[in-house]
């Protein structure tokens, strides 16, 4: 929990607050966009509840926050707040909620599938929480893991030995160093099952992948996401810790894709038509061209 003592000053009167630990990973506004907004490196309450649904919102982002950034000054009935996660997205997509810091706040995904259709699939890791674990536990579990990048690893050991799972990531982000079962190499793509194909996309990271389900659903990592600012997607150059000119070749590798959703680990989740997505990812390349 957040200690009051370090509330930021730019935080309106009132309940909720936002403390000097804030990393500005965005996770709170994106859950509760009327509670939460950005001012300078920190997110700060720009604006108290007012509705039950509200104060839900804000729970959520004081249970997702990887940093416990996030306080009450009255009591609250958090369960509200950790009962909501996973939270749908869109059809069997979950948003695990519970970010870890060492993550820096990155989301992380569940797909519900039948056992036939190869069972439930966790998309990186959250944080290893016990109410999130017998939730997913609940909901039947994690079959398969896929895991982008080594800066969203988390927790991913500890959900792999409960739920008996065989963690997936590129040998070039140091798969082999981790432990990991199912091992990525080079630049081919690997169906995992019918429905999910890993895309190596190098360029934030040397192993950086991308997960498409059923050609509908896009899960990104850290290689592409919405921008609200530009209402388009986008790429974070100032981030790219491998080579910018790899991941626009990258970027350019998935326009033979068809997809529908932009579901990233950090940046904000969009859905439209796959004949707008390409067009949003060939504005997306022609700009990052233009940074080189």
């Amino acid at each position: 929990m957040a200690n009051v003592q370090r509330r930021l000053a730019q935080n309106v009167p009132g309940d909720f607050f936002v403390d000097a630990s804030c990393i500005d990973c965005d996770a709170c506004r994106q859950l509760a966009p009327e509670v939460f907004a950005e001012s300078g490196d920190a997110s700060v309450v720009f604006r108290q509840p007012t509705t039950l649904a509200e104060t839900r919102r804000a729970l959520m982002a004081l249970v997702a926050c990887p940093t416990g950034s996030i306080g009450s000054l009255k009591p609250q009935n958090f369960r509200a707040g950790i009962e909501a996660f996973p939270m749908p997205v869109a059809d069997n997509v979950y948003f695990c909620g519970f970010t870890a810091e060492s993550s820096f706040g990155a989301w992380s995904y569940l797909i519900l599938r039948p056992e036939a259709e190869g069972g439930n699939v966790l998309v990186d890791s959250p944080r290893f929480a016990t109410q999130l674990v017998k939730r997913i536990a609940a909901m039947g579990g994690v079959r398969k893991m896929f895991l982008s990048h080594r800066d969203d690893v988390a927790d991913y050991a500890r959900f792999a030995e409960r739920f008996g799972c065989e963690p997936v990531m590129h040998a070039y982000d140091g798969a082999r160093k981790l432990g990991m079962d199912w091992i990525v190499e080079g630049e081919e793509n690997v169906q995992l099952d019918r429905d999910l194909l890993i895309i190596p996309t190098p360029g934030h990271t040397r192993g950086h992948a991308v997960l498409l389900y059923k050609n509908q659903y896009l899960f990104t990592g850290d290689h592409l996401a919405w921008s609200p600012e530009r209402n388009t997607l986008t790429a974070f150059r100032s981030v790219c810790w491998y080579s910018w000119d790899e991941q626009i070749r990258s970027m350019e590798k998935l326009l033979h894709y068809d997809f529908e959703w932009v579901l990233p680990g950090h940046g904000r989740i969009h859905q439209d038509s796959a004949a707008n997505m390409r067009a949003h990812l060939e504005r997306c390349i022609t700009w990052m061209k233009a940074r080189r």
